[in-house]
């Protein structure tokens, strides 16, 4: 059974710092496409980060590039996502996806799992 699940999410004040871990069961992160996104309320779902299993590097979205780095620790199958220099406008839900495909991508229906999310507000 395929289950991802996040944490580390949390209350941080602006300029500060959080690290995201997603754990994977079920399947074998190196094969498949792994994702960080969030929501906001109100607000469209965004991808932020992504590693296609072809990819030898995480990609970003504007909106984050320089400030959060995707990782992958393939011996605990897990993916994390360090966030530095976090901003009031990051609060929102975040969750990580997979696709088994492999491919990936910006588009967050590519992915056909997901886990249930972990809360991230950044306000003082």
């Amino acid at each position: 059974q395929v289950q991802l699940v996040e944490s580390g999410g949390g209350l941080v004040q602006p300029g500060g710092s959080l690290r995201l871990a997603c754990v994977a069961s079920g399947f074998t992160l190196d094969t498949w496409a792994i994702a960080w996104l969030r929501q906001a309320p109100g607000k469209q779902r965004e991808v932020l980060s992504w590693l296609s299993s072809s990819d030898g590097h995480p990609n970003y979205a504007d909106s984050v590039k320089g400030r959060f780095t995707l990782s992958r620790d393939s011996a605990k199958n897990t993916v994390y996502l360090q966030m530095n220099s976090l901003k009031p406008d990051d609060t929102a839900v975040y969750s990580c996806a997979a696709d088994s495909s492999g491919y990936g991508g910006k588009n967050g229906y590519n992915y056909d799992y997901w886990g249930q999310g972990t809360q991230v507000t950044v306000a003082s």
